[in-house]
């Protein structure tokens, strides 16, 4: 299936301008989880997550003002959940008071007593999970050693797949797509979660995948254009892979929409999270890995052709080596 006939964009040209538009974004995300931090769920901060389903409708600042005697710290956390027409709240309450069973629960009965005392009307706990400081510190740490550790491994295989220009540019492309999509979790404020952060590993490995499809072009063409400037030959090869980076994209960010509007409340944070990663993996294959290579590698033909491999002359061409003179007799 072809989508484009015989393109010829060049897409280096333009990598000065999404380089500073990457920054900026990069930028303002760490201004404002400097500033708010990034929400993080009962999974990540440990506390007790009630979801109440009410009778008749109920504001969200009619809970909290009901909650305000029970916790006059402003502790719990209330936000609408779910559709509007199924009349959910959800209570989040991030610290608890101890680490035992018992002290556990006391949160959520301290909730459900608060409300049954006001003036809200009838509820049904619907959902409770309760998580302890310890249980989310440590998951926590999981998430963020699997995110390191993935970085690594995708570093040691492209070096020895490729050259080491290319492992580094693939990294610092999936360095800034973790950036970057930290970023819009932060502007949009949705909680860093566990499902969440399976996004995050589940597109580093699909950012990565449409990268090494360029870099395996790149590699192909150095054989084949050894005279070429190597941005010649960058371009030339996301050209030639661009049909397959619009159908897969496509194709992949179709139902990560999919996922978010029909998904319900439960996975918009993870098809949030891959709507984003989709879209920013292929931009940072285009724009920042294939630039990092350029970078490194200089623009001369001649650094261009010293890491390809020469290529092997034709099967049916005689060869060009002078025989070997017969040792006269004397």
């Amino acid at each position: 299936m072809h989508i484009f006939n015989h393109p010829n964009y060049n897409f280096l040209r333009w990598r000065w301008h999404a380089l500073a538009v990457s920054w900026i974004i990069i930028l303002a995300g760490i201004a404002v989880i400097a500033r708010y931090g990034i929400p993080r769920s009962t999974e990540f901060a440990g506390g007790t997550e009630i979801i109440l389903a009410f009778d008749k409708p109920t504001s969200e600042q009619q809970v909290r003002e009901a909650l305000a005697k029970a916790f006059p710290g402003g502790d719990a956390i209330v936000q609408s959940y779910g559709e509007r027409s199924q009349r959910q709240i959800m209570v989040r309450v991030p610290t608890v008071l101890a680490e035992s069973g018992t002290a556990l629960s006391n949160t959520k009965q301290a909730v459900v007593d608060a409300l049954t005392k006001s003036s809200v009307g009838g509820f049904n706990v619907v959902g409770t999970e309760i998580v302890s400081p310890t249980v989310g510190q440590e998951l926590k740490t999981k998430g963020f050693w699997a995110t390191v550790l993935s970085l690594v491994g995708i570093l040691l295989y492209l070096a020895f797949r490729f050259q080491l220009s290319f492992a580094v540019g693939a990294v610092i492309a999936t360095i800034h797509d973790l950036l970057v999509t930290l970023a819009f979790l932060a502007f949009f404020r949705y909680d860093l979660s566990l499902t969440v952060i399976a996004a995050i590993l589940t597109m580093t490995g699909y950012s990565t995948n449409d990268t090494i499809v360029i870099f395996d072009r790149i590699r192909e063409n150095l054989r084949s254009m050894r005279r070429d400037s190597l941005n010649d030959v960058v371009n030339v090869s996301i050209n030639q892979t661009l049909g397959r980076t619009v159908i897969t994209s496509g194709t992949a960010l179709l139902t990560a929409l999919a996922l978010f509007f029909f998904g319900g409340e439960v996975l918009h944070g993870f098809a949030f999270t891959m709507v984003v990663g989709i879209i920013t993996g292929t931009y940072s294959s285009v724009f920042v890995a294939a630039a990092v290579v350029t970078f490194w590698r200089g623009r001369g033909p001649a650094r261009a052709a010293a890491h390809a491999p020469a290529p092997a002359p034709p099967p049916n061409q005689p060869s060009r080596s002078k025989p070997l003179r017969k040792a006269r007799a004397s």
